[in-house]
């Protein structure tokens, strides 16, 4: 009875998880928000790509976190993020590898 209990508070702690992690990225914004002006840094070296800056949901609203510089992963391609457009308003969409 005891393993039976414990493999059900398993599957609810993983689902609870992944629904938190899920809704992460569903924060909408009634407007587009523009992003900050600030000087982008020199390269530190050759072969860095420019990681754009991103917005993250911070609790009660989103906030910028500036770019950085980084080299490429495994001959991958930087996707910046990037406004979508929902019924409800707008959501940030993350930068990613591709």
């Amino acid at each position: 009875m005891k393993k039976h209990i414990f493999k059900i508070l398993t599957a609810s702690a993983f689902a609870f998880c992944l629904l938190i992690s899920c809704d992460a990225d569903m924060y909408t914004v009634s407007a587009q928000l523009n992003e900050p002006v600030y000087e982008r840094p020199v390269a530190p070296g050759d072969g860095y790509i420019w990681i754009s800056g991103d917005w993250v949901w911070g609790g009660s609203g989103y906030t910028y976190r500036q770019g950085y510089w980084s080299r490429p992963r495994n001959n991958r391609v930087w996707i910046g993020g990037s406004w979508e457009s929902r019924n409800s308003g707008y959501r940030w969409r993350r930068g990613h590898w591709n």
